[in-house]
């Protein structure tokens, strides 16, 4: 499989494949790549219909340029441990936050949360996120803000009495459950209109469909998300556990 940065006529051929319709799967089996990186390359240059090969393959040199006049500051990554690759880790770090961009996460955040994951520890400070993502400490205080308020990052102190944003194996729970508990106010609120508007009109017909839909989602998602905290996390029982 080749390695390195997309050349331009593999742009092209990637543009020319979302222009077909094809999945980036089947785009990446086309140029032997691996899917996350025609995945990456489509999301950070435009979307699927914005994507431009073009203008794709220059802003690439644009940024391969600004990180070389930068490189004097020093480096900004952090020391691999474990034998890790320190480019497998970088590009996977931008192949984890495109990812959560395309699921609706903004880009800050999403950059905030990737490098928070990736740590072993799955915390840092807010000196330690601005140094590694090389952005302001307005820009991160946002991005955390924002998270917390999805569930997804809490903060704690550490012995030092240092703030540090953490995220752990309780983190996604507690979004779904937040996310569960924001999709039955939806549902709470369409049945009011009901009232409102008058059983049996048209308006009303629609509210009500929109709550039961709304209801039914937000039951399943609090019910896989508990049912998946038990599989994950429910430690196996232990010979004496099984004969107490």
């Amino acid at each position: 499989m080749p390695g390195g940065r997309l050349t331009q006529q593999e742009r092209q051929q990637i543009a020319l494949g979302l222009a077909d319709g094809l999945a980036y799967a089947e785009i990446a089996r086309r140029l032997d790549r691996p899917t996350s990186t025609v995945t990456r390359e489509v999301m950070r240059n435009g979307g699927p219909a914005g994507y431009r090969a073009d203008l794709a393959h220059r802003a690439t040199e644009h940024r391969a340029h600004r990180r070389r006049q930068a490189a004097p500051r020093g480096p900004k990554a952090p020391v691999q441990t474990h034998g890790r690759d320190a480019e497998a880790v970088r590009e996977y770090e931008e192949t984890f936050t495109t990812v959560l961009m395309q699921a609706g996460t903004p880009k800050m955040m999403a950059r905030v949360l990737a490098c928070l994951y990736i740590t072993d520890a799955g915390s840092l400070t807010a000196s330690e996120l601005v140094e590694r993502l090389q952005v302001s400490p307005a820009s991160i205080s946002k991005a955390i803000a924002f998270l917390e308020g999805q569930g997804l990052v809490r903060r704690e102190r550490d012995e030092r009495r240092r703030e540090r944003y953490v995220v752990d194996n309780d983190v996604w729970y507690q979004s779904m459950m937040a996310s569960a508990r924001g999709t039955a106010q939806l549902a709470e609120t369409a049945r009011q209109g009901v009232g409102i508007l008058g059983p049996g009109t048209l308006a009303a017909t629609r509210l009500e469909n929109i709550a039961r839909f709304v209801d039914f989602v937000s039951e399943s998602i609090a019910r896989a998300a508990e049912q998946a905290r038990d599989v994950l996390y429910t430690k196996p029982e232990t010979p004496s556990d099984s004969t107490a």
